[in-house]
């Protein structure tokens, strides 16, 4: 939706509370000045909305007395894509509030729809199985998505508090780049003035998030999705793997995501950066791809590679 018309219906909702709202007010509220609010308001005149206005000094707006919107008319189609949408953001962590905000405002939505489309909705959700978990990643505030959402498109610096993954608060000036939404968290990259350079922050851990004066230019070709992958893949683990594998770099690439593996092309075949928790699940992701391989580092993960060759040599004997 683009923001005028989320201000024309902002401006509808006001109007609903009932009784005459200034200009002056109304345009406060939404951030515009009056000229642009009265152009609102024949915007919902033309759609057949009776705006009343009244002239002077305490003059303004108001919704013609006994107006009542129409109950929501959607097709089937479009009330299935809704409510699931609703269901879907929430288990995969899309949301930006509690869970318990998706389910009140499906229910909501369920509540204008007429009664044969309601209750074959319910009859959907409440037979309908998800092979998928639900995710339970803490979402960001609204607030702060947005103020974020809108100073990257404005090129505006943000002036935000950081909390660290070692618990340490921090207020530091960004130049938003983008926004990312991966494995169900939300996530921030740009210029960091504190450190310097492009960073990546998780919005979970932005407690406060406000406009600063300035501007900035993305530089050419940023892609803010490939910055968070690569930044999530360069996360220090106890253990760092690297394998010589023998291999198309396609076929590896469609395997590896690029937030589990660094891939570098060369001579012998393709090289595979991999950090990892444990030598035995790069062991495991080793055997899964299903190819020749020679171990660079560390030595230890030749002992795993070897012992989980012995076990699955045993099970195949059985």
């Amino acid at each position: 939706m683009t923001r005028p018309t989320a201000r024309v219906l902002a401006l509808l909702e006001l109007l609903q509370t009932g009784g005459t709202h200034t200009v002056r007010t109304l345009a406060a509220r939404l951030g515009v000045d009056e000229r642009t609010l009265r152009r609102y308001a024949r915007h919902l005149t033309d759609l057949g909305i009776p705006i009343e206005s009244r002239r002077g000094r305490y003059g303004g707006y108001r919704l013609a007395p006994g107006y009542k919107l129409p109950p929501l008319m959607l097709t089937d189609d479009e009330a299935v894509a809704v409510v699931l949408g609703l269901v879907a953001g929430r288990r995969g962590g899309l949301g930006t509030a509690t869970a318990e905000a998706a389910d009140s405002a499906s229910a909501k939505v369920r509540r204008v729809l007429p009664h044969a489309l309601g209750r074959r909705l319910d009859a959907l959700l409440s037979t309908a199985g998800f092979t998928v978990p639900e995710w339970s990643a803490q979402p960001p505030g609204t607030g702060v998505l947005l103020v974020l959402a809108d100073a990257a498109r404005r090129r505006q610096p943000v002036l935000i508090t950081y909390t660290s993954w070692r618990g340490g608060s921090t207020e530091r000036r960004v130049e938003p780049y983008g926004l990312v939404f991966h494995s169900a968290r939300w996530y921030l990259t740009g210029a960091d003035s504190l450190r310097g350079g492009v960073r990546t922050f998780r919005l979970d851990r932005v407690a406060v998030a406000a406009p600063v004066p300035g501007t900035f230019e993305v530089p050419a070709g940023f892609d803010p999705i490939a910055q968070v992958l690569s930044g999530l893949a360069d996360v220090p683990y106890p253990h760092e793997v690297s394998v010589l594998l023998h291999m198309a770099i396609a076929d590896v690439r469609a395997k590896l995501p690029a937030t589990v593996a660094t891939l570098t092309e060369t001579d012998g075949g393709v090289r595979l950066l991999l950090r990892a928790n444990t030598l035995a699940w790069a062991a495991a992701v080793l055997a899964w791809l299903g190819c020749t391989f020679e171990i660079e580092r560390p030595d230890e993960l030749r002992t795993e590679v070897a012992r989980l060759a012995d076990q699955l040599s045993a099970c195949a004997r059985h």
